[in-house]
């Protein structure tokens, strides 16, 4: 019988300490051989690979403010998490870190589906630096590990039909403006946990777009991450992108974690009409699989290498665990590409996570086809594409539900967005599923509130931080009003 609950994960953890109170301004231009650098491709990459290279890349990071205040000592923590669970599978998620999918066990065989370490080591690869390896992470709205990565999301409890219980976890990112959903639910007897994802454009003009789900799994000899395409396109963190075939480049087996020296990232080239899905296989032909609706077409492997450094990395954020991979999905070709979202779209996609099991000698093969028709082929009879896109269609009237019961709350930032909106007669930026309630709003949104409602901002005393940013021009017309009236602080 499903299952959702609410308790507490203790692991050992760095702290996190305060946000930076200094504001992440760059100089004007100074990303730009970064962007730059990302617009270069090979005569390999065909006119689609080309579409939307360096588009939407580097908004900046304002007005999030910097986690880099953590420390690298581990100490006893107690997360707030939330647990989903059937007959077949477990699933915790950390409310307080981004909603990170943490843990995915199957409970007949007893096997970790994930990589997650034994602690939560934090290092400076995030778009606001703080950054831990394993599980599932969530990234929306703009390349990178997402600003959320050690923020809370909010969570509450919703029922699909039928009245199975599911999470929700969503937040407002303040870059792009944008709410963003996930529904989660583990329906009786299912084989897979299902992620139901939305993401909203409430502007009237059109935006950027960018999502990638990031899954550690683990890294071994015999893991083979099978995939059902015959190129990528390989990044070497110079900025190049290039063409290249699959499963052997360059005389190395590329699907084969371990064979490779250098971290590198592959973006596996899915035609249209394939369904999508990534699996890591090991020698007995069971690991992780992958799979989701039409929309969320892209696939990509990354790999620490086995170099020196690669090495490092990983032994450093694995807190003593095992080393991993990631397997990713996204919306856009690689990570150097933004999608263009209308205005007003929504856009939705279902995904699902569960064990394969596969004939080794054929996935270990060496006919590469065969290992991609003797996965499919088992996806097929665990959820076929068909109910898939079914089942995101069904669920549609029970994404528009508000929820019965907020569990946790996440950033205040939502709340006065939707504030504002009413008081200048704008309409919400989302629907009743997101309940941005006035409990959210805290001290960051305090001087905020009060430029909104009493025209003016209140002065705060001698050697206080400065406070909390916006980079909204809706709030930058207001402050230049007040300062025009001659209301600047009081």
């Amino acid at each position: 019988m499903s299952e959702l609950r609410f308790e507490t994960y203790e692991m050992p953890a760095a702290q996190m300490g305060p946000d930076n109170p200094l504001p992440a301004v760059r100089e004007p231009g100074a990303t730009e051989p970064a962007a730059a650098a990302a617009t270069q491709y090979h005569e390999s990459l065909t006119e689609e690979d080309r579409q939307y290279i360096g588009y939407g890349l580097d908004p900046g990071i304002l007005p999030y403010s910097m986690q880099d205040n953590y420390g690298r000592t581990l100490k006893p923590r107690a997360f707030r998490a939330a647990v989903l669970e059937n007959e077949t599978l477990r699933a915790t998620f950390l409310l307080e870190m981004g909603g990170r999918l943490w843990s995915l066990v199957h409970k007949p065989s007893g096997r970790e589906l994930l990589c997650s370490h034994p602690g939560l080591q934090l290092g400076n690869l995030a778009i606001r630096n703080a950054w831990f390896s394993g599980g599932v992470e969530w990234n929306c709205g703009v390349r990178g590990h997402t600003p959320f990565t050690c923020s809370p999301l909010f969570a509450a409890r919703v029922s699909s039909d039928g009245g199975v219980p599911a999470l929700r976890l969503y937040e407002w990112e303040r870059i792009r403006g944008v709410p963003y959903q996930m529904d989660f639910y583990l329906p009786d007897g299912s084989p897979v946990l299902l992620a139901r994802i939305r993401v909203v454009n409430p502007h009237a003009v059109e935006i950027p777009m960018y999502w990638w789900s990031n899954i550690a799994v683990h890294e071994s000899p015999d893991v083979r991450v099978v995939v059902p395409a015959e190129f990528a396109l390989h990044n070497d963190y110079v900025g190049v992108l290039r063409r290249v075939p699959v499963p052997i480049w360059e005389g190395q087996n590329i699907t084969y974690a371990t064979n490779l020296q250098p971290a590198v990232d592959f973006f596996f080239c899915l035609e249209k009409d394939q369904r999508p899905w990534v699996t890591a296989l090991d020698g007995e032909g069971s690991g992780l699989i992958q799979t989701s609706t039409s929309r969320l077409r892209w696939r990509k492997l990354f790999m620490w290498g086995m170099g020196v450094g690669g090495r490092r990395w990983y032994k450093f954020l694995a807190a003593g665990g095992p080393p991993n991979i990631e397997m990713q999905a996204g919306l856009a070709r690689t990570q150097n590409h933004c999608l263009p979202m209308p205005a007003g779209a929504q856009w939705e996609w279902l995904e699902a996570y569960g064990l394969m099991e596969a004939d080794p000698s054929v996935v270990h093969g060496e006919d590469w086809a065969a290992a991609r028709r003797e996965v499919e082929t088992r996806l097929g009879s665990i959820v076929s594409r068909d109910w898939l896109e079914e089942e995101l269609a069904r669920t549609s009237a029970a994404a528009d539900r508000p929820p019965e019961e907020i569990m946790h709350r996440g950033s205040g930032w939502g709340a006065l967005e939707l504030r504002r909106r009413s008081a200048g007669g704008e309409a919400p930026f989302c629907s009743e599923s997101l309940v941005f309630d006035d409990a959210s709003l805290g001290p960051a949104q305090e001087p905020w509130l009060a430029l909104l409602e009493e025209g003016a901002m209140p002065l705060l005393p001698q050697g206080s931080p400065p406070g909390a940013w916006m980079v909204q021009s809706e709030w930058r017309r207001m402050l230049e009003e007040a300062v025009a009236a001659g209301r600047g602080a009081h």
